[in-house]
């Protein structure tokens, strides 16, 4: 039956450079779409109504994109291997005082004000700002670079004034973190493995 269920479900296909594409048929897929993730290789989940052979063609004009996009997923896998080893273990009061300083600084070069910090060891957010302004922060922050780092403590002191994510959110942060669009997108991949 397990057997069954894959051989209708999953497809394994290899493009040129491109070792192995996992097409996968998906109930909740709405369109063909591609997914690359470090460690997990390149997805295409597959909607209702849509043929393996079909994805394959899909896949085959998304080859260029697909290379790119690896070439990128893979740099990042070597540099998490090679952080691993580098990895120094910090325990909570380690990460309270190294990221409340920071944050202290942040906030005082720039006008901001919250009332408490909190360090947790979460796995699904980097940080987070209560409606009192309590920012939280995750002590796998420790673990990314330091611009990552001063852009998730930026982040959460600009929601100690907007407390959404709309574009005038968007619009505050990005005076004060130019590339905050660019460092998002890399949290996330950073946040696949460290979380």
């Amino acid at each position: 039956m397990i057997t069954d269920f894959f051989t209708q479900k999953i497809k394994i296909i290899s493009i040129d450079s491109i070792d192995r594409i996992y097409l996968r048929k998906s109930s909740r897929a709405r369109h063909l779409a591609i997914s690359i993730q470090p460690f997990k290789g390149v997805r295409i989940s597959i909607p209702r109504g849509v043929s393996f052979a079909q994805a394959e063609l899909f896949a085959r004009s998304k080859a260029d994109w697909i290379v790119k996009h690896q070439q990128r997923i893979k740099r990042f896998e070597q540099q998490q291997q090679t952080s691993k080893a580098n990895i120094l273990p910090f325990n909570r009061q380690e990460a309270k005082r190294i990221l409340t300083d920071r944050l202290n600084e942040l906030a005082q070069q720039n006008g901001f004000h919250y009332q408490k910090v909190f360090i947790r060891n979460q796995t699904t957010r980097w940080g987070s700002c209560s409606v009192k302004n309590n920012i939280n922060l995750n002590q796998k922050l420790m673990h990314l670079p330091a611009q990552l780092i001063d852009y998730v403590l930026l982040h959460e002191l600009v929601h100690t004034r907007i407390k959404n994510h709309s574009p005038k959110f968007w619009a505050e942060l990005v005076k004060y973190v130019p590339a905050a669009k660019t460092f998002s997108k890399e949290l996330r991949i950073y946040g696949t493995e460290l979380m």
